[in-house]
């Protein structure tokens, strides 16, 4: 097996789609419905359309939301959300009221 198949040097991951120039599942100014499954290093919420990324700042994981794509480059999208559906969950209980004796 030579190092340009699959498993070789050079396999870092990423949209698994077709190798080399691909037609991206997602197109600039059309909108989709997504989950925020991660949140990346610099804070955007992180999507995958067909496994491929999509970067949406100030979102929150667990949130569905409406996005339209602004930007697509090689290996990854960045869109703004258009509408949000919901948020997520709290991460904190909310405080009870204490009851005097």
């Amino acid at each position: 097996m030579s190092f340009g198949q699959r498993g070789g040097y050079g396999n870092r991951g990423g949209y698994r789609g077709r190798s080399g120039s691909f037609n991206k599942p997602v197109e600039v100014g059309k909108e989709y419905n997504v989950s925020i499954a991660e949140i990346s290093r610099r804070g955007d919420g992180l999507a995958r359309i067909e496994g491929f990324v999509v970067f949406v700042p100030g979102t929150q994981r667990g949130q569905n939301v409406r996005i339209k794509i602004t930007q697509v480059s090689e290996r990854f999208a960045s869109g703004q959300v258009v509408q949000s559906s919901d948020k997520p969950a709290a991460t904190t209980p909310e405080p009870t009221e204490k009851t005097e004796s």
